[in-house]
């Protein structure tokens, strides 16, 4: 059972250090006690205090590891029901299914087309992570041999979807080094596919027809040593599966039930008659709460806007979206080139660099870090301030690379304008258009 404050604050050194960020070990011993804080944050805790403080330490949500290589994922260790009380930490992963009686050529296409489903995005690479080889017709040989096509040809981890042990154990022997996921134990089953898990030390994804089914399996199977879990209440029609992730999320949080304290897999591909409506439906469970989503496939209307999805959605609400501090090129600058600059702001870099993009113009786009803030609130803030521009203008390289040294600022920070002249000697400030609609005519008349 999860410890209270007090009985954890009885365990922490008392030292009110405030190195874990709170201004006393009580404060912090409430925030352990409601999973706002991490017990790693105290320096002091001794080895002893630890131990007995893991229960109350741990995610109500187990995370749970999946995969290797680059599409390696972690799903589960949530702490909240809603983002904007805290955040969400492990993003939704993406499947796409295929049957194992698919062609070598077929599947090779696939995997091929799957592949180039990568999109940048504020300096991140949003890419979906799995593929699902569902056993159709119990054939070991045949699900082992795509298992390992898909494991040593391509960057996707794998999900291993079928009802028989012989089959689960050719899938593991195949492709046990990307670490897959074992779908699914069932009450009819569970005694052989745990032992399967156990022995490969891989995670488990456990099947039933009910929440209260799923609490019997688990528990069966955490007796067995288990504590990778992934949980399928086996609700297909859509409200039902709605109802159910709730369900499990609350039990979870709310009600500290460890016995369904796990990340949970849905089937979108088997909730829908098109891809279309699979993507709304995936769409769905993204917020609330699939840990795991399989669809029928993979196209580039579908997956692009559930990354994106993914992306707002698991983005800390307390942190604003940034991009990367430095120099960005658009259109192909050159020497000639002129150069902006403006803050961090994720959605002021889109803006502004989608204008410049759009004027045609070839320019040289300076950002600066602002921690995240709009050109107007960071110059308020003093977080783009004349002195400050100046300088990264100076360290940042710009200088290389241009023969003309004019910068242009944005309209709504030209009264920093005199300090980045002293700042910048030899440089000409231009205070650019307020808006960022104003940018291409701007451009062009130069």
């Amino acid at each position: 059972m999860a410890l209270t404050g007090i009985q954890i604050f009885k365990l922490l050194p008392k030292t009110n250090c405030k190195e874990c960020g709170v201004p006393t070990c009580l404060a912090f011993a409430m925030n352990l006690a409601s999973g706002k804080a991490e017990l790693d944050s105290c320096p002091y805790v001794s080895a002893e205090a630890k131990a007995q403080l893991a229960e109350a330490s741990a995610p109500p949500i187990r995370p749970v590891a999946i995969g290797k290589g680059v599409r390696a994922f972690t799903v589960g260790g949530e702490t909240v029901l809603s983002r904007h009380e805290k955040t969400f930490y492990n993003p939704t992963a993406f499947a796409a299914l295929v049957v194992a009686d698919i062609s070598e050529a077929d599947l090779t296409k696939k995997l091929k087309v799957w592949n180039a489903f990568q999109f940048e995005r504020v300096g991140l690479n949003l890419r979906p992570q799995l593929v699902a080889l569902k056993d159709t017709k119990g054939d070991k040989d045949a699900f082992a041999k795509k298992a390992k096509l898909i494991a040593e040809t391509s960057e996707f981890n794998l999900v291993l979807m079928t009802d028989k042990a012989d089959v689960m154990k050719a899938g593991i022997e195949a492709c046990g080094f990307k670490k897959p996921l074992l779908y699914a134990a069932t009450a009819a089953n569970a005694d052989a596919f745990g032992a399967l898990a156990k022995e490969s030390g891989l995670p488990l994804a456990v099947k039933a027809d009910s929440i209260e089914g799923l609490v019997a399996l688990t528990d069966k199977l955490t007796k067995m040593g288990l504590k990778d879990l992934v949980l399928d209440p086996g609700s297909r029609e859509v409200k039902k599966a709605l109802e159910d992730q709730v369900a499990i999320r609350r039990a979870a949080l709310k009600n500290g039930n460890r016995a369904v304290g796990f990340p949970t897999i849905v089937f979108p591909c088997e909730m829908a008659s098109n891809l279309d409506m699979e993507t709304v439906i995936a769409g769905m469970f993204v917020a609330k709460y699939g840990s795991i989503v399989v669809l029928s496939d993979f196209t580039g209307e579908g997956i692009f806007p559930l990354l994106l999805e993914r992306l707002n959605i698991f983005t800390d609400p307390q942190r604003p979206m940034t991009v990367v501090q430095g120099i960005y090129e658009v259109n192909n600058p050159t020497a000639e080139s002129p150069v902006l600059v403006t803050t961090n702001f994720a959605l002021t870099y889109f803006i502004v660099s989608g204008e410049i993009e759009g004027s045609r113009v070839p320019s040289w786009l300076l950002v600066k870090d602002s921690e995240g803030l709009s050109v107007m609130t960071a110059w308020a803030a003093g977080k783009f301030a004349g002195d400050d521009v100046g300088m990264f203008v100076k360290k940042c390289g710009i200088a290389d690379k241009i023969k003309k040294t004019e910068i242009i600022i944005p309209g709504y920070a030209a009264a920093i304008a005199g300090d980045m002249e002293e700042e910048l000697p030899g440089w000409k400030v231009t205070v650019g258009p307020r808006e960022a609609a104003h940018i291409p005519a701007f451009l062009k008349a130069r």
